[in-house]
């Protein structure tokens, strides 16, 4: 029998037909497989969720019917690489391997210099095509605004209008969760994977609900509406970067040239804000893809040893489970585990309090949000989780208060009464601190503290204090100072090609409690 020769489609985060380049090559080029491996160490890992699982499922299943619809199919296989892929040579040529570029976790660094490796002692032409606005081997940060920007007005990849199969060729099946050792998800309140409720999601957020993206971003009660939600979509592929930038670009042009009167004024500074934060998304990742120790080391080593000796698991419990006793922590922490998703400057606020407060070292607190985060993206997750810590040397040390954080998002509690109702009748008065209330208020709102909700952890002032003088003491250092410069020199975004500025002293320690959403689009 006569050996099929195809060309291979190895799908990563990039689970779409539209804007799809590896796709699109290996159908110009012959017979074409389309394969997903859901690789059994990789979910093996702690930062690996049952709802990731199910949203890629749902994801896959989408795209299979789509390739149905151009004479396609969609090949999975469980198993690790390059084994997968070894396995397949045994009855098949492979004549080329696609993907996309992939800036993932240490495991999938890992496995992808074991398969480049394998493909060159093979001689199969691994073509990798870049998907963002991430640029591999970067020699310099300098001028990489400019380098996204025309990433982003590349014409969009077509799809094949026909896609050629091997006969006789094994597609496999879509594994069940518990095959992968992943019992079945608590969470009851996903969004659903695929292109076709990304692209619904980016109408909705173009069309009505971005009006209010600059105030409603901020609050856990009005975020689920007024942000975007694109970011399991852009995570998991389910969308191009590059067509939500162009499709935002085509919705300011056309407010722009709408006769006075036609859309309410707010909208070109909602989109505005909504188009930078477009950029960040890729500014994160690239700062994984130039130093892929940071998913595990501090940025900067000057604050090496600064928490990695006082991990205390009883606090780790408490933050985990949502019972610190401090009501907006807690009910941000039960919310996220019921629905893996939750705003920016609530996440902000849960890392910062982890290891400020609590003074956990970020790497546990980072892997546990990443299991609860459907829209994890390790670019971004282990960057922002290092700057929320401090651990970064060029960005501002970010404690927040718990209390005022309620006050100023959730003033009437009508968030954290939905997710901690032990709280349900306390005054409102009291809801940013309960512990303040007197015995008798306790009684009368059925509410015991250290009986029904837990006292505070640890006390706000007598932490805050002590992370800042511990922080500061390492900031203001000589060797702190130079380490900033080249972290800077390495990471830092400039729009335009500075050069670098001068080493300067560290600059005053402040707290800041007003911080937006800036690591993508949320």
């Amino acid at each position: 029998m006569q050996r099929a020769k195809i060309h291979l489609v190895w799908l990563k985060r990039d689970l779409r037909l539209d804007d799809h380049r590896s796709i699109f090559e290996a159908c110009s080029n012959g017979p074409t497989v389309v394969l997903y491996v859901f690789e059994p160490q990789l979910w093996a890992m702690p930062e690996m969720d049952r709802s990731h699982f199910d949203f890629i499922v749902e994801s896959l299943q989408e795209l299979s019917r789509r390739l149905c619809k151009i004479g396609g199919r969609l090949a999975v296989r469980v198993g690790e690489l390059p084994e997968v892929f070894i396995d397949l040579t045994r009855t098949a040529d492979i004549a080329g391997l696609y993907s996309h570029e992939e800036t993932g976790n240490g495991f999938t660094y890992d496995r992808d210099k074991r398969v480049s490796k394998w493909a060159r002692g093979m001689g199969i032409r691994w073509m990798e095509f870049s998907q963002n606005g991430v640029v591999r081997r970067l020699k310099s940060r300098n001028g990489w605004a400019e380098l996204w920007l025309s990433k982003m007005n590349a014409s969009i990849v077509p799809i094949p209008t026909r896609m050629m199969i091997p006969n006789d060729f094994d597609w496999g099946r879509m594994p069940a969760g518990n095959e992968l050792g992943l019992a079945k998800t608590t969470k009851t309140n996903l969004q659903q994977g695929g292109e076709f409720k990304a692209n619904e999601t980016l109408d909705s957020f173009l069309a009505i609900r971005g009006l209010n993206y600059r105030k409603g971003m901020s609050s856990p009660v009005t975020a689920v509406e007024n942000c975007s939600r694109l970011s399991p979509y852009l995570a998991w592929g389910c969308i191009s970067i590059k067509s939500v930038h162009q499709r935002l670009a085509a919705r300011q042009q056309e407010i722009r040239k709408a006769p006075t009167g036609l859309f309410d004024p707010r909208w070109l500074g909602a989109l505005h804000s909504f188009s930078s934060r477009l950029a960040w998304h890729c500014h994160f990742i690239q700062k994984l893809e130039d130093e892929p120790e940071i998913e595990f080391q501090n940025i900067s080593r000057s604050y090496d040893g600064l928490r990695e000796n006082d991990f205390n698991q009883e606090r780790f419990e408490a933050w985990k489970s949502g019972r610190t006793g401090y009501p907006m922590i807690d009910a941000c922490m039960r919310a996220l585990q019921e629905n893996s998703w939750i705003n920016f400057r609530m996440r902000a606020m849960l890392m910062s309090f982890a290891s400020n407060h609590l003074w956990l070292h970020w790497r546990a607190t980072a892997i546990h949000l990443a299991k609860h985060f459907l829209d994890f993206e390790p670019g971004i997750h282990f960057s922002q989780c290092q700057m929320q810590s401090g651990t970064t040397g060029i960005n501002t040390i970010r404690i927040y208060s718990p209390a005022k954080q309620l006050i100023d998002h959730d003033a009437t509690g009508l968030f954290v009464r939905k997710y901690i109702p032990e709280l349900a009748q306390v005054p409102e008065k009291y809801l940013p601190e309960p512990h303040l209330m007197p015995m008798n208020i306790q009684s009368q709102c059925g509410c015991i503290l250290g009986r029904d909700y837990p006292l505070p952890v640890v006390d706000h002032r007598k932490a805050y204090k002590a992370a800042k003088e511990k922080i500061f003491a390492i900031r203001q250092t000589t060797a702190a100072i130079d380490e900033s410069n080249r972290v800077f020199l390495k990471h830092g975004s400039r729009k335009k090609r500075d050069p670098l500025p001068k080493p300067k002293r560290a600059s005053a320690f402040r707290q800041l409690t007003l911080f937006d959403d800036i690591d993508g689009p949320r």
